[in-house]
């Protein structure tokens, strides 16, 4: 399948990178950028923490970008090294090199990028399309991932067909149906105006994937071998979290789960139960 360029075109790209510096420019506690060398293109990295705690990358959703950790990040930073990633292939400031889902390819790409911020192991953290990106590494790369938190995961159970007959018409209905997807991805969280309008801003600047990451397979789970928390909300409109947790107890040895009964897809303020888990 060939797949979609990320920005429609070169004035949305312009758009959604001076939106990126203005978001960054609120980043909450001091950081630093940088631009680390991978094999398929350079990779963007905001660092922020303490920096002699242990390390805890961050793997943003799809459609999104390493900004969407600013509210949890100075909580995070207080006792671990945090590098927030901008995957590539995303609305971010990294290479808009999208990748096929099957096979090794964004595994092999986070390695390149561990390596190239002198990671040997690390603590990792993912949501949602970054939680397959999480677990992808993980079930290939078992001894270089210390813990992993698993926040909506995708591809360790389908998707549910009720989130894919709604939104697909609405993709076709521009930015007033990205509006309505955005805010069915959020319910029943009221996210902050400024954090819907960016939401909105990038849906209508780029292209989405039509394409969707396979599902893990039995073998490939029990390869996870560290401790694994997951945490999802029970009103999550894309997937169904007790089902989650249940394929990932019967199969990886040291998962704890945290199931919430008033929250969805979107996990806001989810640093605490992160926090009692990694320390």
């Amino acid at each position: 399948m060939s797949l979609a360029p990320v920005f429609k075109n070169a004035e949305s790209r312009r758009i959604l990178m001076a939106a990126y510096e203005e978001h960054l420019a609120r980043w909450p506690v001091p950081a630093e950028t940088r631009e680390v060398p991978t094999r398929h293109g350079s990779t963007s990295v905001i660092s922020s923490g303490n920096r002699s705690g242990p390390s805890l990358v961050l793997l943003h959703g799809a459609a999104s970008n390493a900004l969407m950790w600013i509210a949890d990040v100075a909580e995070l930073g207080l006792s671990h090294r945090v590098h927030a990633v901008d995957i590539i292939g995303e609305p971010g400031r990294s290479a808009p090199t999208r990748l096929p889902y099957a096979g090794s390819g964004y595994a092999d790409w986070l390695a390149d990028v561990l390596d190239g911020l002198g990671l040997r192991t690390t603590r990792l953290a993912g949501i949602s399309q970054g939680a397959w990106l999480a677990l992808s590494f993980a079930t290939r790369h078992p001894e270089r991932v210390e813990r992993l938190v698993l926040l909506s995961p995708a591809s360790v159970v389908r998707d549910r067909l009720t989130f894919l007959l709604r939104v697909l018409p609405l993709l076709l209905l521009g930015r007033r149906g990205h509006r309505v997807i955005n805010r069915i991805v959020a319910a029943p969280e009221k996210l902050h105006p400024d954090a819907m309008a960016y939401m909105d801003l990038i849906l209508a600047h780029t292209s989405p994937r039509l394409d969707s990451s396979p599902l893990f397979a039995d073998d490939e789970l029990r390869r996870l071998t560290m401790p694994v928390l997951l945490l999802g909300g029970e009103q999550d409109a894309i997937r169904d979290c007790r089902a989650i947790a249940a394929r990932l107890q019967g199969l990886a040895s040291r998962v704890e789960t945290c199931l919430l009964p008033n929250a969805g897809h979107v996990l806001v303020g989810a640093a605490p139960r992160m926090l009692a888990f990694l320390n």
